[in-house]
This record gives C-alpha cells, sequence and structure tokens, in this order.
C-alpha cells in the first residue's frame, strides 16, 4: 500500500517536472534562459510557486535542466531519425535534413534551442556554459561520426576532411535558421538544402547519391 502511495507520488512528480520543463524550454528558445524563473514559471503552468522551487531549487539547477531537457528533444527529433539510416550519404543527407525540419517546424518557438542560448553563455563561465558547450561539443561530434562512418561506408572520398566539412554543413545549417527565424525567409532553408547538397556532391565517391533539390 505504501509503495503505491509513493510510486504515485514519484509520477505524479515527474509528470509535473516534464510539464515546467515543457515550458521552460519554449521560453528559453525565444527570450534566454536568463529569462526563466520560477514565479514566471508557477503563473505559466498553474503551479505554487513552492511546488516549481522544490523540483529544481535553484535557478542555475533550473537552466541546467532545460538544457538537458532541450538536448533530449534535440536527440529524439534530429539525431535518432537519422540513426535509422545505414551508414553512407543517406544518412548524412537524413541528418541534414532532420536539423533543418527542426528549425522550420519550430520544434522550439525560437527555431534551434541552441542557437539561441550558446549566443548567451558563450563569454559567461560557469556550469551553465559548460553545459552549452558540452551539447555544442556532442553535436559537432555527431556530424562529424556520420561523416567519417560514410567514408568508411564508401560514400565519401577517403580523402575527405571530415572536420572542414562538419563545419561548413553545420554553418549552413545555423545560418538557415538564424535567417529564417530573424527575417521569416522560408526560402533560407532551400538554399541551405541546396549548399550542403553542393558540398556533399563534390565530396561523394557517387555524386548521384545526393538527392536534387527540388
Amino acid at each position: 500500500m505504501s509503495t503505491a502511495r509513493g510510486d504515485g507520488r514519484v509520477e505524479r512528480g515527474n509528470r509535473t517536472r516534464r510539464l515546467v520543463l515543457a515550458q521552460s524550454v519554449r521560453i528559453a528558445s525565444v527570450e534566454g534562459l536568463e529569462a526563466l524563473s520560477v514565479g514566471r514559471l508557477a503563473a505559466e503552468t498553474g503551479l505554487s510557486k513552492s511546488g516549481v522551487f522544490a523540483l529544481f531549487g535553484s535557478k542555475e539547477e533550473l537552466q541546467l535542466a532545460t538544457v538537458r531537457e532541450a538536448g533530449r528533444v534535440f536527440a529524439e527529433r534530429v539525431v535518432r531519425p537519422a540513426a535509422a539510416e545505414p551508414a553512407g550519404i543517406g544518412q548524412v543527407w537524413r541528418l541534414c535534413e532532420a536539423w533543418l525540419e527542426y528549425s522550420r517546424s519550430r520544434v522550439f518557438p525560437g527555431g534551434c534551442f541552441f542557437y539561441e542560448i550558446a549566443a548567451e553563455f558563450d563569454a559567461r563561465p560557469g556550469p551553465v556554459h559548460d553545459a552549452v558547450v558540452r551539447a555544442q561539443h556532442d553535436w559537432s561530434a555527431h556530424v562529424e561520426r556520420t561523416l567519417a562512418e560514410a567514408v568508411g561506408a564508401g560514400g565519401l572520398r577517403a580523402d575527405t576532411e571530415v572536420a572542414q566539412l562538419a563545419f561548413e554543413l553545420a554553418a549552413l545549417m545555423e545560418a538557415a535558421n538564424g535567417i529564417a527565424v530573424l527575417h521569416g525567409q522560408e526560402s533560407a532553408y532551400r538554399r541551405a538544402r541546396t549548399g550542403i547538397a553542393s558540398r556533399l556532391r563534390a565530396a561523394a565517391t557517387d555524386p548521384h547519391q545526393v538527392p536534387q533539390v527540388p
């Protein structure tokens, strides 16, 4: 009996935490992590301030939890769909397409969550800065790993400079996000796809494996 009650409390606590974090990532993607506060989240979720505070204990922990939640959503919407593809050009293309769709469909209202908060914390040392750096590093490493696997599978030339190509692909995706969010120009995503396709064809062992951009 007591175990059942305890499990119920834990599940309610988990649901409440998910509710708060769903709102916190939406706010932070538009206004930044500094816009988060216990009072605001309590008001916008219909919870008590004490209830929200009990979940995190400090503003910094709330910010860190928000970064972790954004990373979970990003992995679900971008990393996992591409991972279902076999190593090669197709997987690289799927990864880039998933990223652009993640931005275009406004999974987070402000576009790419990490694009927003990187500018906010790039020169501010501390645990939140370090969490943002880790997230960015993990993404860059994942892109490089996906490209390296494409080289190994024979889809990209053996002399491909993986780190350079990863940098260029990420730059095209981030540029599309920034222009689309700031100016409302959906055409930025097509331009990014065109640029990505061009770079992949230049590095591919068979350029015809790279999809045509409509």
